[in-house]
């Protein structure tokens, strides 16, 4: 989760949270957009404020995100429309129940949502998709971690060829929803960064693809996201 926001310190920790539970004192009743993510898909319902006390503040929620708080043990708050200040929260899980449909929130902080600013919606594999990378004179194979319209994070054993800024071609090995058949699509691609100083690297790219092959990973990404909002479904937390 922490690759979704940054921490944001307005006087000190324990200043900042104690402002939070007093403006959160005046809002029992009001409702507040959660924001969390399962596999790259954000979970966002709203919740509504129950109680403060103890330093802590008891939320209503939705089943979902009740799930994956408990996974995540915190969750993001939009910044409310009511409050004074423009920074969104974060709060750490004391208590979870999915079947109450019930959280309890503490050590409470400002922070500043960075995933918002997604242009598309990204998704988790469980299952390894293969990459093919093409260079003038070679070529690297790899798995891919997470894919979206606009790019992919994959998992690569060598780095020598991954050079920031340098377009490539690529083709992508996306499994048919049979899974008894792959589908080949190229592409072009520049690469973005390279993560890691062992292997396994982590290489990200931004597709440059036409419209067939959007068409064909658009179709992909959405038998993903359902394929993960029915794990989230099934899941007893």
């Amino acid at each position: 989760m922490f690759q979704y926001y940054d921490k944001v310190v307005r006087g000190t920790e324990r200043e900042d949270m104690l402002v939070i539970l007093e403006f959160m004192q005046i809002m029992i009743g009001q409702t507040f957009s959660f924001l969390n993510y399962y596999k790259e898909i954000p979970v966002s319902y709203d919740a509504t404020l129950l109680s403060v006390e103890n330093e802590m503040a008891e939320f209503s929620v939705h089943e979902y995100q009740a799930k994956v708080i408990n996974m995540e043990k915190k969750t993001l708050i939009h910044s409310h429309r009511l409050s004074s200040f423009p920074e969104d929260i974060i709060g750490e899980a004391f208590y979870v129940s999915s079947s109450k449909k019930r959280v309890i929130l503490c050590n409470f902080g400002y922070a500043n949502i960075r995933s918002d600013m997604r242009r598309f919606v990204r998704v988790l594999l469980d299952n390894p998709v293969e990459v093919e990378l093409l260079f003038e004179d070679d070529f690297l194979k790899g798995n891919v971690k997470d894919l979206s319209l606009g790019g992919a994070a994959i998992s690569t054993m060598s780095a020598e060829l991954l050079v920031p800024g340098l377009d490539i071609n690529m083709f992508l090995k996306l499994p048919e929803i049979n899974g008894s058949s792959r589908c080949e699509v190229g592409m072009s691609a520049t690469i973005v960064k390279v993560v890691g100083t062992c292997a396994p690297f982590i290489c990200y790219l931004e597709f440059h693809a036409e419209k067939h092959s959007q068409q064909q990973i658009s179709y992909y990404i959405n038998q993903r996201q359902v394929e993960i909002i029915k794990e989230l479904k099934d899941i007893n937390a």
